[in-house]
């Protein structure tokens, strides 16, 4: 089993990932921290990331959360990839809650 080289580009962390296991699992087995985490199915979108350099494979994720568009940037859910090389990623912020659910908060 091949074993690859993750680095985070946002914060300078690196650790290592099994060709068969995700991303977002290698990242939380060294308790590194780049994005909140959900579902780890590939629905819920939090666990987004951009993979700026190397090769994965995809999972299924949701087309909600990352349509044609954003795959072809390299914007993915870190759940549901898995190293082909070593990668390159960044951490994306998370949007803000909408303008709704901040009101809901308020007195």
């Amino acid at each position: 089993m091949a074993v690859f080289h993750v680095i985070n580009r946002t914060t300078g962390d690196r650790f290592r990932c099994d060709e068969d296991q995700s991303v977002l699992k290698a990242m939380e087995l060294v308790g590194k921290k780049c994005v909140p985490v959900g579902c780890r199915g590939g629905g819920c979108g939090f666990c987004k990331i951009r993979v700026v350099e190397g090769e994965f494979r995809c999972g299924k994720m949701s087309k909600t959360h990352c349509p044609p568009e954003a795959l072809e940037k390299g914007e993915v859910l870190a759940c549901r990839i898995y190293p082909r090389t070593d990668l390159m990623i960044e951490c994306m912020p998370q949007p803000a809650a909408p303008l709704a659910e901040q009101t809901k908060t308020k007195p």
